[in-house]
């Protein structure tokens, strides 16, 4: 089955930044002026096409990363409305708010290029340094867009300054702006070094001129220092550039090669929401992010064997697919989005998800425009679509063809900080609330459920308030469930401070045949965000090797129930080393308790302590109410690291316990008469103060002598 664009005239991209840099204003333009849509929709005005649920709209923020596929030329003068020379992007607009994060994280993961957004007057943010380091993490290309410079405070410099200091200093300028604030007439295109003006209602009559006068200067200096940085970074060029010769498309070649390598990060320039630069910036999508085909090859390991294997990113490629991403639609249901890496997927084959074990025959295959679907026939390696009605599919899950089975890197997402009770208004509601909360589940890895088997209650975890609350109002609008929520409740953990060793033994005789368990361990903290870790150390067959998964099992069960105050205990490392056997009573159930009653002691032998959440908070306030700020964040427990300037505010940075910030936007807005805002984010787990430890097993057990 023939592809309609060639691989090495694919893009796939992602739009990502901090909340309201700019991002869901920049993919509306890019699908006004690549054809998709007829008509500009506005994030304010609550129409943006990529914003399309209900709660997106009417907060103006972007919650759920939308897909579309797109088509551009790589010249912006040219005629889009011509098919000749045609490229295909695929465009993720992803979420800025911190909350949401796992949409990004899941994302860069399937994307092969980023353009970053940056705000013209507030430049580099909290969240456009985790984005940035997500980026990091996969290795992904990207290219900056200092938007929003028709912005009152605008200062491209500063941007520049700020992507430097806290991000890279491979950031080039290969755009610069023309004027700032309602001056902003257009930009400068330093490898043509031509003026560019942006004509007509939506700046889509587009010329370009030479460069006035008074402005060559200024374009100058910055064309020689992307020269120069060029030439650093790449050899080819650098020969070239000594020379002095090179062409347009010599600078364009190198810009390619230094990106794709990581060490040149083109910066462009402009306002999306006055309609100047947006189209320069998909001409650098064009020239500058990478296509599949320059990926080369995708790594895994074989279903079956287990040893490493690599698949070509090309059609002929033996088919691997990963599933990045759920999504439940009300018309036609389950919508699993792959990102396929080799061979093709065509409707009515039979792929195996290497992840449950399955064999599935393919049925609908679309490819989406935000909350719209295009019925297709195929999809090729590189692409980015959906499968209908593929249920059992998970976030992360491998699709590959039944022969060859391979499973891709998973994606690894974080735990829950924030948990919340909730439960039926009615009766009629409990069977809907269950189904409602397993589809969110499968939805987003980052929202979760539990259950307390002492008060009976059912438990939804997230990664903010914000995340619950929209989990919430989504149960209401789109799954009718009205529901009950109790206060947001801190996703504290347990741990050991001191290495013990302890022996357990669970013998039970009832007549006939009894249980006999008896393990001895090593419990051993381990540096934090360690996790667990289990070795087997069994030696001369004290216990048979069947029951090792059992008492593995048991002490991951006394894990999660926690043993101190029922939180998860985390950060240690158990050593089975000796025990015995009954030849006639053992069992995996005695094993299972033995290890469970191990784990148990030795927790409560190892000085255990909590460990609560740490926030990054990022607080920007005018100067007049800073001491107010400061003060207040004090009382909060907060390590206040770092108090800069950005504009004409001032901007704190600070470590703070998630217990001490709930609704703290509120108090925030209150303490600065609305001209303060903040964002936080997750930063790590640290001990938790004596007191508000005893504090916390007092309120867990109120008859223990602490509550006393």
């Amino acid at each position: 089955m023939a592809r309609e664009y060639p691989i090495e005239k694919t893009r796939n991209i992602g739009i990502i930044a901090h909340i309201d840099a700019g991002k869901t204003t920049v993919s509306e333009r890019v699908l006004f002026y690549t054809g998709i849509t007829y008509k500009i929709g506005e994030v304010h005005e609550g129409a943006a096409v990529m914003d399309w649920m209900e709660q997106e709209r009417e907060r103006g923020i972007t919650i759920t990363s939308a897909a579309t596929t797109t088509y551009w030329r790589r010249s912006y003068e040219a005629d889009q409305n011509s098919k000749e020379g045609l490229y295909q992007v695929n465009i993720i607009d992803t979420p800025g708010h911190v909350d949401f994060t796992a949409e990004v994280e899941r994302s860069l993961r399937v994307l092969d290029g980023a353009v970053v957004v940056f705000d013209g007057v507030a430049g580099v943010e909290a969240q456009s340094e985790t984005v940035w380091h997500q980026a990091n993490k996969y290795n992904v290309p990207r290219m900056c867009f200092v938007n929003k410079l028709d912005r009152m405070g605008a200062d491209f410099e500063f941007v520049l300054k700020s992507i430097h200091n806290r991000l890279t200093k491979d950031a080039v300028p290969v755009v610069i702006p023309i004027g700032a604030e309602e001056n902003l007439r257009g930009v400068i295109d330093l490898i043509r070094m031509k003026q560019v003006v942006f004509e007509g209602k939506n700046g889509e009559q587009i010329t370009a001129q030479d460069i006035e006068g008074g402005l060559k200067e200024y374009a100058e200096t910055y064309r020689h220092h992307m020269l120069e940085k060029l030439a650093e970074s790449d050899e080819v060029f650098m020969n070239k550039f000594f020379a002095g010769e090179y062409s347009e498309e010599d600078i364009r070649g190198a810009i390619r090669r230094a990106t794709l390598s990581n060490m040149f990060v083109p910066v462009f320039s402009g306002s999306a929401l006055k309609n100047k630069g947006v189209q320069l910036v998909l001409d650098g999508v064009i020239d500058f992010l990478p296509s599949p085909a320059d990926l080369e090859t995708i790594k895994g390991t074989d279903a079956k064997t287990h040893a490493e294997v690599e698949r070509k990113q090309v059609d002929e490629e033996k088919f691997s697919a990963l599933v990045f991403k759920i999504m439940i639609d009300p018309f036609v249901g389950t919508l699993s989005f792959v990102r396929i890496y080799s061979g093709i997927l065509k409707k009515g084959d039979s792929v195996y998800n290497a992840t449950s074990g399955e064999t599935i025959r393919i049925g609908r295959i679309v490819r989406m425009h935000a909350n719209d679907r295009q019925e297709i026939d195929a999809l090729h390696c590189g692409d980015i679509g959906s499968i209908v009605g593929l249920k059992e599919a998970k976030t992360g899950d491998t699709l590959s063809s039944p022969q060859f089975p391979i499973v891709l890197e998973k994606i690894v997402f974080r735990d829950p900080v924030i948990w919340m009770k909730i439960e039926p208004k009615t009766k009629s509601d409990q069977e809907k609330l269950g189904n409602a909360l397993k589809f969110l589940i499968d939805e987003d890895p980052t929202f979760q459920l539990s259950f307390n088997t002492e008060t009976g209650d059912t438990i939804i975890g997230g990664m903010g308030e914000l995340h619950l609350e929209i989990k919430v109002d989504r149960l209401r609008r789109e799954f009718k469930v009205e529901a009950n929520v109790g206060r947001p409740q801190v996703a504290y953990r347990e741990t050991i401070t001191k290495e013990v060793e302890v022996e357990a033994k669970y013998i039970k005789q009832s007549g006939g045949r009894g249980q006999y368990g008896h393990v001895n361990i090593k419990a051993a903290p381990l540096e934090r965000d360690g996790g667990f870790e289990f070795v087997n150390a069994i030696k001369g067959g004290s216990i048979p090797e069947s029951f090792i998964p059992a008492v593995e099992k048991g002490i991951k069960e006394a894990m999660d129930k926690g043993v101190i105050g029922g939180y998860p205990v985390r950060d240690m490392k158990v050593t089975l080393f000796d025990g015995s056997y009954h030849d006639v009573d053992s069992s995996d159930l005695a094993f299972k308790i033995a290890g469970s009653m191990a784990l148990s002691d030795a927790v409560k032998k190892a000085s255990p302590v909590f460990l609560e959440p740490i926030m990054s908070l990022e607080v920007s306030v005018p100067e007049e109410f800073l001491g107010d700020i400061t003060g207040d964040l004090s009382s909060r427990r907060a390590r206040i690291e770092e108090v800069g300037d950005r504009a004409q505010l001032k901007v704190i940075n600070a470590k703070v316990p998630l217990s001490e910030m709930f609704g703290y936007v509120t108090i925030l807005r209150s303490l600065t008469q609305g001209r303060g805002f903040s964002s936080m984010e997750f930063s790590h787990y640290q001990e938790l103060p004596q007191y508000l430890g005893d504090q916390l097993v007092a309120m867990r057990n109120p008859s223990s002598e602490e509550s006393k």
